[in-house]
């Protein structure tokens, strides 16, 4: 197990690294900040000592050199814009984005798992062809049109929900449940796929045979160990939420780090932007450690096989 973990552990390290090098050179090849920072009457001499006194002007690997051996010691710079460290910026927006994810997962559950068993259980019926045009829809449903639909409906109509803003469970009513209906979909047909799997398993007719309830059946032999591939693609999964998120908290109008990082794009603010993608993949790369380590403990032979 140790050396499971270990292994997990050190793609953790190499595919952040990855992305920050990415990211860097990125936002560096996409334009020159110094033209929005200064005004366009500016001389050439002030472009270059603005661009000197920003690093701009050193090559490219000693840019990036200087900037991971400052993140690592949690020092990104200073915002170009707020002349804030982009630490505590990116930081300070970062839990409403986990809130809001974390939400928009567990909204993805309630939804996805019931209708899944549920069009396992009655498949080839009315009620399975029912949940898997519910699921269709669903992903080919634009996520702006829905946080949309629902402003519109419950927020403008009904006045029954704030149309944007942070801070009570009300305003995290539509946000969660836009994002966790982009992600309730793929979910529910996996569990659907997943557990018409295990119900064809030998065990389930032995269990069945024995005189075992339905109910049992369902939950204690077939939705548990139809679970891996749930769990795993729950953590692939999380990522897409973290970039639904951008869609989601710029209708919500939800003062998180992807309204930030958009933000930060526009203008070109380099020490933010680098901030916020390192966090955000830290946090991706991270939830995907977990889930690997939490289906190696499920299932050993996973463990062992990697």
């Amino acid at each position: 197990m140790r050396s499971y973990v270990v292994h997990q552990l050190a793609q953790l390290v190499v595919v952040v690294i990855g992305i920050s090098i990415l990211a860097f050179v990125i936002l560096h090849v996409l334009g020159d900040p110094v033209l929005l920072l200064l005004p366009q009457n500016a001389g050439k001499a002030e472009f270059e000592r603005y661009r000197k006194l920003l690093g701009l002007d050193q090559p490219l690997w000693v840019q990036y050199w200087k900037f991971a051996s400052q993140a690592v010691q949690g020092d990104f710079g200073k915002s170009w814009y707020a002349d804030t460290p982009a630490f505590s910026l990116v930081l300070e927006r970062m839990p409403p984005t986990i809130y809001l994810t974390l939400a928009g997962l567990v909204v993805a559950l309630l939804i996805a798992l019931p209708l899944g068993i549920l069009a396992a259980l009655k498949r080839h019926s009315f009620v399975d062809t029912l949940c898997t045009g519910i699921a269709v829809a669903g992903q080919a449903m634009p996520l702006f049109w829905f946080g949309i639909m629902l402003i519109i409906i419950f927020a403008v109509r009904l006045r029954a929900l704030p149309a944007s803003g942070y801070g009570t469970w009300q305003h995290f009513v539509m946000p969660a449940f836009c994002l966790g209906a982009a992600l309730a979909p793929i979910t529910m047909r996996l569990v659907r796929s997943g557990v018409i799997e295990v119900l064809s398993m030998e065990y389930i007719t032995t269990a069945r045979a024995k005189g075992v309830g339905e109910r049992t059946v369902v939950i204690k032999h077939a939705f548990r160990n139809a679970c891996i591939p749930i769990i795993t693609i729950l953590g692939l999964q999380f990522g897409q939420l973290l970039g639904g998120a951008i869609i989601t908290e710029t209708v919500f109008a939800w003062p998180g780090v992807a309204t930030l990082t958009v933000e930060s794009i526009r203008n070109q603010d380099f020490p933010v932007v680098q901030c916020a993608v390192v966090l955000l993949a830290l946090l991706i790369v991270t939830a995907n450690v977990i889930v690997d380590l939490l289906v190696g403990f499920i299932d050993p032979r996973i463990r062992v096989s990697a």
